[in-house]
């Protein structure tokens, strides 16, 4: 096949219903939904772990947290693994990234060419109080989440505009500078994650707007224990009112056009240059964002607010206006860089286990192909997994009762059939297969043992706990501010 550029963007905490072209009621997402509309849009894309870093490092690796380790936000990708960024630069097809990565730090080898203005974990270790387990650290005393929002700069708004403008800037110098060399720039944006404080004129866009609040958000709503335990770890919903929760949704919906605007401008700039029919462009994010539904906010858990993710790629030789119900995750980005740079094969080498999206979007819809997802960070005691498989999403959490879903019925989520007579030949296939991709017992074991180190390594529970969480990374050259 004929090597094609990549252009990669990347969002952080977009949940996938929140963008036209996935059927919300009033989000302006015009560029995303354009990129959508002229190539195909994948409707069951999943996070293969629901937080930021060990995201990013099954995205980077190509490979599941359960093998490579990487479980929480204390965790960096370091280079360890070998990365698509490592195999396309071998091949003569460099990498080059501008913006968040939320690595170790930008002094390990992570096979990029060049990293413009990265964002990483604050001190090369993060966020430690989401290590400390058995039993779990006491409630928050204060939310950021709750406190930052409204109308108006921040400095991840800010960040964010960086990012744009020297995304374009280097966009415009390949296109004025080509040597016949496949090239793939990750654009990696940090919007919307929190502080949920959107520019004026985004914020406005839905000031005026009545929507609902959250699914399942009374004080009385039954949840899972492993949810119930979560959401008094990640009590940001004991610092918001009716009225501040609005501000916050309204922020958050501000937050999602801003970055569409940044992405329209990024993909403007691609044109420009002359580049467009020569460049295969992704659209993804790391992890969605509860947004109220079950009083929690953030993500850290496998219901589709959090877990789901959008995902969209165009350019030459994939199907237009096509969507596809073929399961995705974030591990099937390596193998489609590999194979957009005209090195397939590599992906087969290495034995990554994803594939390349553009073979997905060409091929028939094959909703029986299994997304995997696992979970042992911040607010869980517990590991937690999940399957999406056909119509049905299974959980297990260790330690605790499963969930299955049919979400062609219940898309969302409000009636858990693992206890259901008529499925029990349902839960035992699901769990069956889960089994064998993974050991939930042994991987919840290996975890936490690692985390325990680190706590130690650290100072003890005692002094990680008091110091508090981070409650979001600092952009370059700012200082993280803990918040017990």
């Amino acid at each position: 096949m004929t090597a094609r550029n990549v252009l990669f963007i990347m969002s952080d905490q977009h949940q996938q219903k929140v963008a036209g072209c996935y059927g919300h009621d009033f989000i302006q997402t015009p560029n995303i939904d354009a990129l959508a509309a002229r190539g195909t849009r994948f409707t069951t894309a999943y996070t293969n772990s629901a937080i930021c870093v060990p995201a990013r490092a099954a995205l980077a690796t190509g490979r599941y947290v359960k093998e490579t380790h990487y479980w929480d936000n204390s965790h960096g990708y370091e280079g360890r693994v070998k990365s698509w960024h490592h195999l396309s630069g071998e091949q003569g097809a460099g990498v080059t990234s501008i913006g968040k990565l939320h690595f170790r730090s930008d002094k390990d080898p992570t096979g990029f060419e060049a990293s413009l203005i990265p964002m990483h974990v604050d001190g090369g270790l993060g966020d430690i109080r989401g290590c400390v387990k058995r039993p779990m650290p006491p409630p928050l005393k204060r939310s950021k989440i709750a406190e930052r929002i409204g109308p108006g700069e921040s400095s991840y708004t800010r960040y964010d505009n960086d990012i744009m403008e020297k995304a374009c800037t280097w966009l415009k110098e390949k296109g004025a500078n080509k040597n016949g060399r496949p090239w793939t720039l990750m654009c990696s944006f940090v919007c919307p994650h929190p502080p949920h404080i959107a520019p004026q004129a985004f914020y406005d866009l839905y000031d005026k707007i009545h929507f609902p609040m959250p699914k399942m958000s009374a004080p009385d709503a039954p949840l899972h224990p492993w949810i119930h335990l979560l959401q008094r770890s990640r009590n940001h919903e004991d610092f918001l009112t009716a009225a501040t929760k609005k501000v916050l949704m309204n922020s958050y919906y501000g937050c999602v056009s801003y970055l569409d605007s940044n992405i329209g401008k990024v993909i403007a700039a691609l044109e420009a240059a002359g580049l467009r029919d020569d460049t295969i462009i992704i659209y993804t994010t790391d992890h969605g964002e509860n947004l109220g539904a079950r009083r929690l906010w953030g993500k850290n858990n496998m219901y589709e607010e959090s877990a789901a993710i959008p995902m969209i790629i165009a350019g030459p030789g994939v199907p237009e206006g096509k969507v596809s119900t073929t399961p995705v995750t974030l591990i099937d980005i390596g193998p489609t860089v590999l194979d957009a740079i005209g090195h397939g094969e590599i992906a087969q080498q290495e034995k990554l286990p994803g594939r390349s999206l553009s073979q997905l979007a060409n091929a028939a819809n094959d909703p029986d192909r299994v997304a995997f997802s696992e979970y042992y960070a911040a607010g869980a005691d517990r590991a937690s997994f999940m399957i999406r498989k056909g119509k049905y999403k299974f959980i297990t959490y260790v330690g605790y009762e499963p969930e299955l879903f049919d979400l062609q019925k219940d898309p969302e989520e409000l009636n858990n059939l693992a206890q259901d007579a008529a499925h029990a030949d349902v839960v035992r296939q699901y769990d069956g297969i889960l089994r064998s991709m993974a050991d939930p017992e042994g991987l919840d074991e290996l975890a936490f043992r690692d985390q325990s180190a680190l706590v130690e390594k650290s100072g003890g529970r005692e002094k990680v706990t008091a110091k508090g969480a981070i409650q979001g990374s600092p952009v370059p050259g700012d200082k993280a501010e803990y918040v017990a």
